[in-house]
Order: C-alpha cells, then structure tokens, then sequence
C-alpha cells in the first residue's frame, strides 16, 4: 500500500508572458502606491516650499506682456 502513494510534487506549468506581465505590473502598482502614502504621510520640507516662492514675480507689471497685432492684410 506504500508503494502505490506518490510523494512526487505536483507539476507545475511555466507562467506564461501575460501572467509575468500580471505579476510584475502588480509588484509595480504597489510600489508606487506605498510611495503615493508615503509622500501623504511624510511633510514636505520647508525650504521647497520657499523655493518655489523665488519662482513667483514680485510685481503684477512684470507679467503683463503687450498683445501682439494681429498682421494687417493690405489690399
């Protein structure tokens, strides 16, 4: 009755392309989810939010640019 009992591990088929493609866009999905939470959970620094003030102009006349014409058609 031993004898008749297979031990053997099952066999398995090698995961084709489009289940590689599943698993690793998975792994990436939740990658990219833990840094999304990570940058909600975690508080910006300081000086990047001054930085970003450098970039804005001091004065509203420096950002009025004159219109340009529309070119005249001559007849």
């Amino acid at each position: 009755m031993a004898a008749e009992l297979d031990f053997s591990p099952p066999e398995i088929p090698e995961p084709t392309f489009l289940e590689n493609v599943l698993r690793y866009g998975l792994f990436f999905g939740a990658i990219f989810q833990l840094i999304c939470v990570l940058a909600i959970i975690l508080p910006v620094s300081k000086s990047h939010k001054a930085d970003s003030d450098s970039f804005e102009p001091k004065n509203s006349e420096a950002v009025k640019k004159p219109k340009a014409t529309a070119p005249q058609i001559s007849k």
